[in-house]
């Protein structure tokens, strides 16, 4: 019997301006099973990196519930959150954002230490994700030394060094050209089907979303599945 590894109920974010309140998300619902993998569509502006930083934990909402692997996240509670967001979510941005002063292996290896993880066995969990994604020549290489594509592998990998309950992913393919963004398709679904891993796509790339289990579309604040003329 699968296990829902994230669920929101009535989500609510409003963005206050000086003129006029935008409503980016309207009593937004989703539930996502452990290991299914899902993309999220929609224009620009529809809020579709909103709700991924949301799920995230790093955005406020206004109203409405989060339950990760069925418990409810208290939102108030600053501790609860930073725990849930440094042991249960893993993030891939469009912009790797590794540090350029260390290396592939100490990027990877950075979350994990900065949790209390033992070095040495940190260091041997980098390297084994790292030539999971094809890095295993490219340990001591800083990102300079590194292609694009290579960037987004180590990325990955450092995303995945705590073992996260959700990979969140916002347009990790979005600044690659179109050989490169396959390549990195690819290496998702293998990460899904292999590791079971949860993932959540924000994308505007089809040959992404079209590898998804499911596929979502974000439209006037709600979320509506393919194939399906009603809101989730």
């Amino acid at each position: 019997m699968s296990r829902t590894a994230l669920e929101l109920k009535k989500i609510n974010k409003i963005y206050k301006g000086k003129t006029e309140n935008i409503h980016i998300l309207k009593d937004l619902d989703l539930k996502v099973e452990e290991g299914e993998f899902i993309s999220i569509l929609g224009k620009s502006g529809s809020g579709k990196s909103t709700l991924l930083n949301v799920i995230g934990m790093l955005d406020s909402i206004d109203s409405g519930e989060i339950f990760i692997e069925e418990k409810q996240i208290d939102r108030k509670n600053s501790e609860n959150v930073d725990e849930i967001k440094n042991k249960k979510i893993g993030f891939v941005f469009q912009f790797h954002y590794l540090l350029p002063e260390f290396t592939a292996l100490e990027n990877v290896m950075l979350p994990a230490l900065l949790k209390g993880g033992d070095k040495k066995e940190t260091e041997e969990k980098a390297k084994r994700l790292l030539k999971e994604v094809g890095l295993e020549n490219r340990f001591y290489h800083k990102p300079s030394e590194l292609s694009g594509g290579e960037k987004q592998r180590a990325a990955i990998s450092r995303a995945l060094i705590n073992d996260p309950e959700i990979l969140l992913a916002d347009e990790p393919t979005g600044n690659l050209d179109e050989e490169t963004s396959n390549n990195i398709h690819n290496l998702f679904k293998k990460i899904n089907v292999e590791k079971k891993q949860t993932i959540i796509v924000v994308t505007h790339s089809r040959e992404l979303s079209n590898i998804t289990d499911k596929k979502y579309y974000l439209k006037g604040g709600k979320l509506f599945l393919e194939g399906k003329t009603q809101e989730i």
